[in-house]
């Protein structure tokens, strides 16, 4: 089957190419002028890296292999600070590249080491899980983890393009496959229910690569996400949409030390977030229902220990969309039709966490 190439509008525009052994893309979406490539893959997983490496070096580039830690663990600043010392070792100047190869921390990290080594050099992205090529490797969004919270430091720094071949998600544990699966059904809540029906027509078959609607699952998702981040990269109004489900999602992960699947906290998060829209009078209780079956439908968690919340409620006071003292959440006013919450009662959002706590 051919690739299928999803523009990404907006003052630097971009293609994401999906596709099965779409590797030989590569090269065109690094562009002319570029002579060393720094590949960054997680140190655990070099045989996701190997084929990457091969595709560059036939292509004529001096490719350097640089691994990092697996997972959150690398989304550190010291981290970053080794990859801009090897970069710096190697060579890597402003005409340059880095490619991430990984799941969507590996992408993360390395978009933020590109996006500030000289200020920023050219970035593609090779995700190669289900999460990294429906969200974190989309958007131009980069950055690092703090003890503070998550992706507390970062930029905005669009990639040349990004990558996605669905022949790695073979090699996916069905867990973290799964986990991906968030994403996907955020999507289908705040932009395109349609993803929501294919879904709920065959749940088991969204749980496997191979499923019948699988690369139309993805695609659709990629549309969303670059349908909002080329209206609006910065964040500033439109974009804010994409963080559903992600302020208590974020929270979770805080108290688990990022010992939880970032989907599987998500999952979660939208529904604690559809029991705020509820409560807050803009949705029915259906909304809550049809969140809840699709997410076990999957195999996908929706309640939280509640002994948890003091906890939780302080990591959400330094949430990315709090302005000042004011709490922002994303919601609903519809299947489709997403809102938002500023400033909601102390009262309204326990309300909501015993729903999910219960």
């Amino acid at each position: 089957m051919t690739a299928t190439r999803i523009p990404v509008r907006g003052d630097s525009p971009y293609d994401v190419v999906v596709g099965t052994g779409v590797l030989s893309e590569l090269p065109g979406l690094l562009g002319p002028g570029v002579r060393t490539v720094a590949v960054v893959h997680p140190a655990g997983l070099p045989e996701i890296s190997r084929p990457v490496c091969g595709a560059l070096e036939a292509a004529g580039y001096e490719v350097v292999s640089l691994p990092v830690p697996d997972g959150e663990a690398a989304k550190t600043v010291q981290v970053a600070a080794e990859l801009w010392s090897a970069f710096g070792r190697y060579g890597v100047t402003r005409s340059d590249a880095v490619v991430g190869v990984g799941g969507g921390a590996t992408t993360d990290l390395a978009g933020f080491a590109a996006a500030t080594w000289l200020r920023g050099v050219k970035v593609v992205h090779v995700p190669t899980t289900l999460l990294a090529m429906v969200d974190a490797a989309v958007g131009g969004k980069a950055g690092i983890n703090t003890p503070e919270g998550k992706n507390l430091v970062g930029s905005f720094h669009p990639p040349a393009g990004v990558l996605c071949d669905l022949a790695t998600l073979v090699s996916v544990p069905r867990p973290d496959y799964v986990a991906g699966l968030a994403e996907i059904i955020k999507g289908g809540f705040i932009a395109d229910p349609t993803i929501l029906m294919l879904i709920e027509d065959d749940p088991a078959g969204a749980c496997t690569p191979e499923g019948e609607h699988t690369r139309q699952l993805i695609e659709r998702k990629i549309q969303v996400k670059a349908d909002v981040v080329g209206a609006d990269l910065r964040e500033s109004g439109l974009r804010e949409i994409l963080n559903y489900g992600h302020t208590l999602a974020h929270a979770i992960e805080r108290v688990e030390d990022y010992h939880i699947r970032h989907g599987e906290a998500v999952a979660i998060g939208l529904v604690y977030a559809a029991e705020l829209s509820r409560l807050d009078g803009r949705v029915g209780r259906d909304v809550v229902d049809r969140t809840r079956w699709i997410l076990e439908a999957v195999g996908l968690p929706t309640a939280y220990r509640k002994e948890a919340w003091p906890e939780l409620r302080e990591h959400m006071r330094v949430d990315k969309k709090a302005r000042g003292s004011v709490l922002r959440f994303v919601v609903l006013d519809g299947v489709g039709k997403p809102g938002r919450l500023e400033n909601p009662s102390e009262e309204l959002l326990e309300t909501a966490f015993r729903e999910v706590a219960r």
